[in-house]
């Protein structure tokens, strides 16, 4: 199942996807999305909606240099433990929205990666039960100011500027995470190719250790690194992160303006 939030007639809802239309459900809340969803009786193709982020979460919750080929692009170590960093939610932009490029940094970069939406209240939950706390998985884009993450000694600047966290298209209910191809093309041309079978540490690991930390809400996103082959975006760039069995998820790069 795929479940996506849109607006139409200035009134937002979760819908299913079905083929290249929208069944819209019934008015609900995230964190009732796992219990009971209820059709309605409309149907709607994506010409007549704007698409939303899935979910409006309270926080993200990414994990740096948890594919080992990337930790060596960017020469380091492999971290002994996941590396944890935010995004906060006032970052998050939806499929076919826009980056803009800050005029405080001279690279932006993307990076595509599989993203955790969270359904139920999750605090110490173990790495077997993660499943049940889980919505389900959609495509993101942790985009970057390389040169001010080189630069400070904290993550916070380099990855918060507003339009950095693409989020979309939809939530996938039923995919397995454990071994799914994470493609990011510019243009057009792949750039970023990856499977989630290669992470260090996997979404369940993740989940379960992020919440020996932190509660996590439903709604809120554990994006969960990124394949090697990072690079910088430039204005008027398309960018499309497509991960098996979810979608695509693209976005359009323009530079800021005043």
């Amino acid at each position: 199942m795929k479940i996506g939030r849109f607006k139409s007639n200035e009134k937002s809802f979760f819908g299913l996807i079905k083929g290249k239309e929208i069944v819209p459900i019934k008015e609900t809340k995230v964190s009732e999305l796992m219990d009971s969803i209820t059709p309605t009786e409309d149907v709607l193709s994506f010409s007549e909606v704007k698409f939303l982020s899935p979910t409006r979460p309270s926080k993200i919750v990414a994990v740096g240099l948890n594919y080992k080929a990337h930790a060596e692009e960017m020469g380091k170590p492999l971290p002994e433990e996941p590396l944890l960093f935010m995004k906060p939610s006032t970052a998050v932009i939806a499929n076919k929205m826009k980056i803009f490029l800050p005029e405080m940094s001279q690279r932006v970069d993307y990076e595509g990666e599989l993203a955790v939406i969270i359904g139920r209240k999750c605090r110490k939950v173990t790495p077997k039960d993660v499943p049940n706390y889980i919505l389900g998985y959609s495509c993101f884009n942790d985009v970057t100011a390389r040169d001010l993450q080189q630069k400070d000694v904290q993550y916070t600047r380099a990855k918060s500027f507003d339009t950095f966290a693409p989020y979309g298209p939809w939530i996938a209910t039923s995919v397995d995470p454990l071994n799914l191809k994470i493609t990011t093309r510019i243009n057009g041309e792949i750039k970023q190719q990856g499977q989630t079978s290669d992470m260090i540490f996997s979404p369940f690991e993740l989940v379960s250790f992020i919440s020996q930390v932190m509660t996590l809400l439903p709604g809120d996103v554990v994006i969960t690194g990124t394949p090697p082959g990072i690079g910088p975006l430039k204005e008027g760039d398309k960018v499309e992160v497509e991960i098996e069995g979810i979608g695509t998820l693209i976005n359009y790069v323009a530079k800021e303006r005043r």
